[in-house]
């Protein structure tokens, strides 16, 4: 790895570094990630021991690095840290932290599997869902909003596609509370030796879970996503028992938390800015789906991936050395001066509106971001069409993770005439 002049002195992007800097409130991160976009290039983090790695902050950069796979490698892991050598043989390697033929072949299998009919039925499964949750909190009138509505759609509707039995689904929730509660997120030391084993157990289970599952289903399938991927015959492949358990743990720890965040994000985001929420009222079939992207891009629910630099590449005037570590900040992409005019303003009738919510493009692209549009718009136009309106209550509890962009909790209320 080349090491680059900012590591002596002050270094621009240190900050991004220090734990304390993602417990901020966000229009701190925000301005410092405006500094750095107004940088010349690429900005060095030093990440200590000698290592650090390139913050790619602009949206062009962004893009850059998504399209170019073969410069800018997904393995061995996307996360920070990067997953243990170990951690990937017991669970596998999952569908974000693979490259060329590998990633290529898995990504078939799966988007065999999501069927045109597979889909029609996730789609009205998910309208359904989403007047049941609303129906119920009507009716029950909760007062934290995570939990008794983000939280539960994302999760019944993947569990409805996949094939869940219903009495999996309590342990699949908790598990993936386990598995991602603390992702990104700093810790003492005495909750640094107890959470990875904890987290780990949760995956481990999980997997376990799916697997027997999915050995079911080869025996006798049924209209379900794990019967199409277990069955599948792409290419003369199917999904093995530890490859559908990592794609299961990237659908529920990704799919549910990304969505519920979004969602979480949104509420507060219509609550703070109500001439936009009255626009959206106005015609929701009309402003719907702006509103659903502009959600995804103002809280942007993937705050950064990271890759690894496989040949040699220049980037607004740098040199990236094979074996370079590069972060792609999605949340700095999404806030880009140069793309999104007033990037900080909430405006439901952007547009263009080219976020980077769902990736940068090139062969990683969310596979799940339609669906995840179709469950947000379906979700909202319940909960601000029925008679009686919400509003969030104070502000959102961040995790201050420097992943995700996560909530741990919201308060809400009814809206009274």
């Amino acid at each position: 790895m080349t090491l680059p002049a900012q590591r002596h002195g002050t270094d621009p992007g240190g900050e991004l570094a220090e734990p304390s800097f993602w417990q901020q409130p966000p229009a701190h991160r925000l301005a410092a990630f405006a500094r750095l976009r107004a940088a010349d290039g690429p900005v060095f983090v030093p990440e200590g021991s000698g290592r650090g790695h390139w913050a790619l902050v602009r949206h062009a950069q962004v893009q850059e690095a998504s399209r170019l796979p073969k410069v800018f490698a997904s393995a061995p892991g996307v996360t920070t840290p990067e997953p243990a050598r170990w951690v990937r043989a017991l669970f596998g390697d999952s569908m974000v932290n693979l490259d060329g033929p590998d990633h290529a072949q898995l990504r078939k299998i799966v988007q065999r599997a999501f069927t045109p009919r597979l889909l029609a039925a996730a789609e009205e499964d998910i309208h359904a869902v989403a007047a049941r949750i609303v129906d119920d909190v009507l009716a029950e009138q909760p007062d934290e909003f995570v939990s008794a509505v983000a939280s539960r759609l994302p999760l019944e509707v993947i569990c409805n596609m996949m094939g869940i039995p219903e009495h999996y689904r309590a342990e699949i929730a908790d598990r993936v509370n386990h598995a991602s509660e603390n992702i990104g997120v700093e810790r003492g030391l005495a909750s640094r030796l107890r959470m990875p084993g904890r987290g780990l157990r949760a995956l481990a289970r999980m997997q376990r879970m799916v697997a027997g599952i999915g050995r079911e289903r080869r025996k006798h399938p049924t209209d379900d996503l794990i019967s199409a991927l277990v069955c599948a015959n792409v290419d003369g492949q199917a999904l093995g028992a530890r490859q559908l358990g990592a794609f299961f743990s990237l659908l529920m720890v990704a799919g549910v938390e990304t969505t519920r965040n979004a969602i979480t994000h949104g509420l507060s985001l219509l609550t703070d800015h109500p001439d936009q929420r009255d626009l959206l009222l106005s015609d929701f079939e009309k402003y719907a789906d702006g509103a659903v992207d502009e959600m995804i891009r103002h809280s942007t629910p993937i705050i950064q991936f990271r890759r690894t630099v496989a040949a040699e590449h220049t980037m607004d005037g740098h040199v990236f050395q094979p074996g370079d570590k590069v972060v792609l900040y999605y949340a700095s992409a999404n806030r880009d001066e140069a793309v999104f005019p007033d990037p900080d303003a909430f405006v439901i009738t952007r547009s263009p509106n080219p976020h980077l919510g769902f990736g940068g493009g090139g062969p990683h692209f969310c596979l799940g971001a339609h669906l995840a549009r179709v469950e947000m718009k379906a979700l909202f136009r319940e909960l601000l069409t029925r008679p009686v309106g919400l509003r969030a209550v104070g502000l959102p509890d961040l995790a201050g993770s420097n992943f995700d962009n996560r909530v741990r909790s919201l308060r809400f209320a009814f809206e009274r005439p």
